[in-house]
């Protein structure tokens, strides 16, 4: 066959795919059967395995991942780079091969491309897209059904960065795993962006020797194999309370989103559009402050005379963070804890997550798995009820600000709950409404995300 018919054919069975997609995407919406952010890249990489490869193809492309915070730095990222650019992204959370193809296809016309991507698929995606960045924000235990050991994930991570020497790597610094992945990278920019969870972070998954933390440094006990010393980089950029290091300078850093998660965050997105994109750095920073939403996660739900606030964790560091944003004068809390298989159907990481003293709220235990979290609660100490049925949990709280704090499908199944009960968001806090999907930016639904 010659090279010309052979490209021909490959030019066909691309349109094929394209058109089938878009078929395929327009029919699950208007049946009402999905938003169509996964079918239509199922349908297009069944037709055209090289479909990714060939909608990225010369497009400037960074790449996010990481535990904690995809969802969040994609959207602050996209919001960043769209200040120069437009933005082919998957806002909505499909970070996996299907929904980061229904991404290219919604932008197509787009000059630069933003993607979350689960960790296990990173080496795949990289391999197809040649991005030009990768975020690297956190790894910890989770799911491990699915996953098995972050030490795993750790290593397939650093075989990607070497493998592409010419990308800009931006690193979390205080993250142990993370600093592996990236310590070899020949262009990584270091963030200090924090660690509030250490639990995965007590040996060197370069030596097995054991972690040293001193305040906001570490090291490794033992030597690499090579006789460097394997220890927490300088970086260059670097958040807390007070606001944002950055390599010239100073900057206030007043975010929308809550959480100290978010300003690290924030602090990852806005290095890699400046460096990984040339955004000017105010408009980076704007950027990122502007963003109020991320796939309904912090909006407020008004329901039967109560607003309801919610809050996303799937993880022992999701866990800790949101527990943190847990508002102790709200007249309830309600935790909701599913175990489907896009949760991770292996629950025992709940003993992991450190339950606080809520105080004098009322604490309601709900969610197909409530009852595995109800004694996880008892033997917390936490006084609680046990309403399997996360809308009748919220009913069993006082009327007025109601918390509630669920896993992945639990906070999905919850939202549509809400708005089958008649709710509705209000002003900029609407579910699955924000700053991130408006403009020329180009999206696929919601399917998974992360906390």
């Amino acid at each position: 066959m010659s090279l010309d018919l052979s490209s021909a054919l490959r030019t066909l069975r691309s349109r094929a795919a394209t058109t089938a997609a878009t078929l395929a995407t327009t029919a699950s919406r208007l049946t009402g059967r999905g938003a169509g952010g996964m079918i239509g890249g199922l349908v297009a990489q069944a037709i055209d395995p090289n479909v990714m490869r060939t909608l990225g193809a010369g497009r400037p492309t960074a790449l996010v991942t990481g535990t904690n915070g995809k969802s969040t730095t994609t959207r602050m990222l996209a919001a960043a780079v769209r200040r120069t650019s437009t933005v082919a992204t998957n806002s909505g959370g499909d970070n996996m091969d299907a929904g980061i193809i229904s991404a290219l296809l919604a932008g197509k016309e787009a000059d630069s491309v933003v993607l979350e991507v689960d960790e296990l698929h990173v080496p795949s995606v990289a391999e197809r897209l040649n991005p030009q960045a990768l975020v690297l924000l956190n790894l910890t235990r989770d799911q491990l059904d699915r996953v098995g050991e972050i030490n795993k994930i750790e290593r397939a991570l650093r075989s990607c960065v070497e493998a592409h020497p010419n990308m800009l790597v931006v690193a979390n610094c205080d993250d142990v795993l993370v600093t592996s992945v990236a310590y070899d990278a020949p262009n990584v920019v270091w963030v200090s962006a924090g660690a509030g969870w250490v639990g995965d972070a007590v040996s060197c998954p370069r030596t097995g020797g054991h972690i040293v933390h001193e305040g906001t440094d570490w090291y490794a006990a033992k030597p690499l194999p090579d006789g460097r010393e394997f220890r927490r980089p300088q970086p260059t950029w670097a958040v807390n309370e007070e606001g944002l290091t950055t390599p010239s300078g100073r900057r206030d850093l007043n975010l929308t989103l809550p959480g100290r998660a978010n300003r690290g965050n924030a602090a990852q997105a806005i290095a890699a559009a400046v460096g990984g994109f040339g955004v000017p750095l105010e408009a980076a920073i704007s950027a990122a402050e502007s963003v109020d939403n991320v796939a309904g996660r912090y909006s407020t739900v008004p329901f039967e005379g109560r607003d309801v606030h919610l809050l996303l964790a799937k993880n022992p560091a999701g866990w800790q963070e949101a527990l943190s944003m847990v508002d102790r004068e709200a007249e309830g809390l309600v935790i909701a804890v599913n175990g489907q298989v896009a949760d991770g159907e292996d629950l025992s990481w709940l003993w992991d997550v450190r339950f606080e003293n809520f105080g004098d709220l009322s604490v309601k235990a709900a969610g197909e798995r409530g009852t595995d979290l109800a004694v996880r609660l008892l033997y917390a100490g936490i006084n609680h009820d046990l309403h399997p049925d996360p809308l009748d949990a919220i009913r069993a709280c006082p009327p007025g600000k109601v918390e509630v704090l669920a896993n992945y499908t639990a906070f999905r199944d919850l939202n549509k709950a809400l708005k089958s009960a008649g709710s509705s968001g209000s002003g900029s806090d609407s579910a699955g409404t924000g700053s991130g999907s408006a403009g020329t930016d180009a999206s696929a639904s919601s399917s998974k995300g992360d906390a």
